[in-house]
Protein backbone atom coordinates (compact mmCIF):
# COMPACT_ATOMS: atom_id res chain seq x y z
CA UNK A 1 0.00 0.00 0.00
CA UNK A 2 1.13 3.45 -0.61
CA UNK A 3 1.24 6.48 1.30
CA UNK A 4 -0.13 9.42 -0.64
CA UNK A 5 1.15 12.04 2.16
CA UNK A 6 4.59 10.81 1.31
CA UNK A 7 7.37 13.93 1.28
CA UNK A 8 9.25 11.72 -1.51
CA UNK A 9 6.14 11.92 -3.99
CA UNK A 10 5.67 16.13 -3.48
CA UNK A 11 7.02 17.87 -6.42
CA UNK A 12 7.40 20.72 -3.67
CA UNK A 13 10.78 22.29 -2.83
CA UNK A 14 10.13 23.89 0.85
CA UNK A 15 11.98 25.54 3.38
CA UNK A 16 12.65 22.42 5.54
CA UNK A 17 13.94 20.71 2.23
CA UNK A 18 16.46 24.06 1.66
CA UNK A 19 17.55 23.85 5.84
CA UNK A 20 18.34 20.06 5.69
CA UNK A 21 20.38 20.19 2.14
CA UNK A 22 22.30 23.34 3.18
CA UNK A 23 22.81 21.80 6.75
CA UNK A 24 24.07 18.86 4.53
CA UNK A 25 26.91 20.38 2.26
CA UNK A 26 28.26 22.70 5.01
CA UNK A 27 28.17 20.91 8.49
CA UNK A 28 26.70 23.75 10.17
CA UNK A 29 24.15 22.84 12.87
CA UNK A 30 20.46 23.25 11.94
CA UNK A 31 20.48 26.27 14.37
CA UNK A 32 23.01 28.01 12.98
CA UNK A 33 21.73 27.99 9.62
CA UNK A 34 18.14 28.96 10.18
CA UNK A 35 18.30 31.97 11.10
CA UNK A 36 20.94 32.69 7.73
CA UNK A 37 18.28 31.35 5.28
CA UNK A 38 15.35 33.18 6.60
CA UNK A 39 16.86 36.28 6.10
CA UNK A 40 18.10 35.57 2.61
CA UNK A 41 14.61 34.62 2.03
CA UNK A 42 13.29 37.92 3.11
CA UNK A 43 15.72 39.76 1.64
CA UNK A 44 15.08 37.74 -1.54
CA UNK A 45 11.75 38.88 -1.36
CA UNK A 46 12.08 42.30 -0.73
CA UNK A 47 13.68 42.95 -3.61
CA UNK A 48 11.35 41.15 -5.62
CA UNK A 49 8.63 43.09 -4.41
CA UNK A 50 10.55 46.02 -5.07
CA UNK A 51 10.42 45.09 -8.60
CA UNK A 52 14.78 44.75 -8.40
CA UNK A 53 16.16 42.14 -11.13
CA UNK A 54 18.10 39.22 -8.66
CA UNK A 55 21.30 37.50 -10.29
CA UNK A 56 22.24 35.04 -8.01
CA UNK A 57 24.70 31.99 -9.82
CA UNK A 58 24.63 29.27 -10.37
CA UNK A 59 20.51 29.40 -9.41
CA UNK A 60 20.56 32.24 -12.31
CA UNK A 61 18.91 35.98 -12.90
CA UNK A 62 15.46 36.55 -11.82
CA UNK A 63 12.98 39.13 -12.54
CA UNK A 64 9.30 40.08 -12.00
CA UNK A 65 7.26 40.38 -14.98
CA UNK A 66 3.60 41.16 -13.82
CA UNK A 67 2.14 41.48 -10.12
CA UNK A 68 -1.03 41.46 -9.44
CA UNK A 69 -2.50 42.69 -5.89
CA UNK A 70 -5.03 40.33 -3.90
CA UNK A 71 -7.95 41.76 -2.02
CA UNK A 72 -5.93 40.88 1.56
CA UNK A 73 -3.00 42.54 0.58
CA UNK A 74 -1.25 39.72 -0.88
CA UNK A 75 0.67 39.79 -4.05
CA UNK A 76 0.95 37.26 -6.84
CA UNK A 77 3.57 38.02 -8.54
CA UNK A 78 5.07 36.34 -12.14
CA UNK A 79 9.29 35.69 -12.26
CA UNK A 80 11.02 34.62 -15.23
CA UNK A 81 14.05 32.97 -14.50
CA UNK A 82 16.87 32.97 -16.90
CA UNK A 83 19.19 29.92 -15.97
CA UNK A 84 22.78 30.16 -16.35
CA UNK A 85 24.22 28.14 -19.77
CA UNK A 86 25.61 25.35 -17.71
CA UNK A 87 23.49 25.25 -14.51
CA UNK A 88 24.37 22.10 -12.97
CA UNK A 89 27.94 23.21 -12.48
CA UNK A 90 28.95 23.64 -8.72
CA UNK A 91 31.67 26.45 -7.93
CA UNK A 92 34.48 24.75 -5.76
CA UNK A 93 33.80 24.82 -2.34
CA UNK A 94 35.12 27.12 -0.18
CA UNK A 95 36.42 29.48 -3.04
CA UNK A 96 35.34 33.17 -3.76
CA UNK A 97 33.34 33.81 -7.01
CA UNK A 98 34.34 37.25 -8.86
CA UNK A 99 33.53 40.02 -7.30
CA UNK A 100 33.59 38.82 -4.00
CA UNK A 101 35.12 39.63 -0.63
CA UNK A 102 36.63 36.32 0.16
Amino acid sequence: MTDTNDDAHDPRFKKPHLLEQVVARTNLKKRDVKPAVEASLAVLGEALARGDEVVLPPLGKLRVVKTKDLADGAQVMTLKLRTPKDASRQPPSGLADAGEDG
